[in-house]
């Protein structure tokens, strides 16, 4: 298994502040809850991931 592995599962994902100053990546799946907390600095650096795997995915369709 891997990242390009299709798997017929649902899965809820919200992210947003904590009141203890950090960004929480919430993933709730098939009745298991999982919370990530990242510090600022860390949550960036992931967005960052994000947005060059876009570019990436956007390369590859064209």
């Amino acid at each position: 298994m891997g990242i390009n592995t299709e798997r017929d599962l649902e899965a809820n994902l919200q992210i947003g502040p904590t009141d203890q100053g950090m960004v929480r990546l919430f993933i709730e799946a098939g009745g298991l809850e999982v919370p990530m907390d990242f510090e600022p600095d860390e949550a960036r650096e992931i967005a960052e991931e994000i947005l060059a795997a876009v570019k990436v995915a956007e390369s590859a369709k064209r």
